[in-house]
């Protein structure tokens, strides 16, 4: 909902902007009024930087795309410019590419797989196996799971299917990517389960599901990077479960390369050093990072917004306060100051490539949400200029 005073705008602003050192938030919810500031200091006068060669000597910069993304040559030319990494944001996921079995639908991803190789750009496979199902939206589709559970042949049927999945796809782009989020989202939000128990995957083979998909990966493809991927990494309870589970699994001899941790974040949470904290995590496990989706939206929203938009924060409204986008450059600036010194980190991929291409616009709830380096017209916002020129102030 769009916010109807002045004075709730501004209380909101005073909630938002409370931690701009980068601490866990208020410790009041009556904090005074914050003003909308000064305007955010122009761009400096000179080019347009590079960010992925900023950032070559440390890591790939990736956004994910749809193919309608580089339909407008503008697009293209943003994404070829600033970018060394693009995944296919849902079009290599099972339910586009997953017709039935035996039956697969490449072009889509063949679409985007063909731009990046015209511009010199790596690809990210993801993903091979997630839960989600929402209305028609599946990313498990039915036809892996057809069959009578109480058969007792059921599991083996369902894995067989699951491997040749796997083995055809990862066959298909072998050489064309250089690394596979092979299973996404399997650790459990409830703090009494370590798995997605609610996952068709695991409801159907178990936990057994994971290592099925990591072997056939690596069969198909020996050079490919593959990752467990997974979000609020931060969360050191969630994170204890994640690693729990990618111990057992290497103990198996199951072929993991490292961890995608998504961060999915917020102009003030989490603070830096919980994410320090799981990167440093991984790499002590000899495993690589890579930040795989991220964005940071303008709100930081408790959890129960995500399953009740009525507890969402309100609209910032149109245009956001200046101190908003001020916070948002200074936290990217902290952010990638970070990632910057952790040398396990191979990659940092946006969850898009500019705010007319987002998710945060429509979930968890519809409000004008500015989470990326460059506007919707592409361009550069204050926040990229922080990352990519230390001089600047916003």
């Amino acid at each position: 909902m769009r916010i109807r005073s002045a004075s709730t705008r501004l209380l909101y602003m005073a909630a938002t902007l409370c931690s701009a050192a980068l601490t866990a938030g208020c410790a009041s919810n009556h904090a005074p009024a914050a003003h909308d500031g000064p305007p955010l200091s122009a761009a400096p006068a000179e080019a347009t930087p590079q960010l992925k060669n900023v950032m070559a000597a440390h890591f790939k910069v990736g956004a994910a795309i749809e193919p309608d993304s580089i339909e407008n040559p503008a697009d293209t030319a943003l994404l070829a410019a600033q970018f060394s990494s693009l995944t296919a944001e849902n079009k290599m996921k099972p339910g586009t590419i997953g017709v039935a079995e035996g039956q697969y639908n490449f072009g889509p991803a063949d679409q985007i797989i063909a731009v990046a190789q015209a511009h010199g750009i790596a690809v990210r496979g993801h993903t091979l196996a997630w839960h989600y199902h929402a209305g028609d939206w599946t990313e498990a589709p039915a036809w892996f799971f057809a069959g009578d559970p109480q058969d007792p042949h059921y599991h083996d049927l369902v894995a067989a299917r699951l491997r040749r999945y796997v083995t055809d796809v990862v066959t298909h782009f072998r050489g064309k990517v250089y690394a596979w989020d092979v299973v996404n989202e399997v650790i459990s939000d409830d703090p009494h389960q370590v798995y997605r128990e609610d996952s068709p995957w695991y409801r159907a083979l178990g936990r057994d599901y994971i290592a099925i998909a990591f072997r056939a990966a690596r069969a198909a493809d020996l050079d490919v990077k593959l990752y467990i991927n997974e979000y609020s990494t931060d969360d050191s309870v969630k994170r204890a479960k994640l690693l729990s589970v990618v111990r057992e699994l290497r103990a198996a001899g199951v072929p993991i390369d490292g961890v995608g941790h998504q961060m999915h974040i917020s102009v003030n949470w989490p603070p830096i050093a919980n994410l320090k904290q799981a990167f440093d995590d991984v790499a002590a496990m000899g495993l690589e990072n890579q930040v795989t989706e991220l964005d940071m939206s303008l709100y930081n929203d408790s959890g129960a917004c995500w399953s009740d938009p009525h507890a969402c924060l309100p609209d910032l409204g149109n245009p956001v306060p200046n101190d908003v986008m001020r916070a948002q450059a200074l936290r990217y600036r902290a952010v990638f100051d970070l990632f910057d010194h952790e040398p396990s980190i191979k990659a940092v991929t946006f969850w898009g490539y500019s705010d007319k291409h987002t998710w945060l616009t429509s979930t968890p709830a519809p409000r004008n949400n500015l989470p990326l380096l460059f506007d919707a017209n592409l361009r550069p916002k204050a926040a990229f200029w922080a990352i990519v020129d230390p001089a600047y102030q916003p």
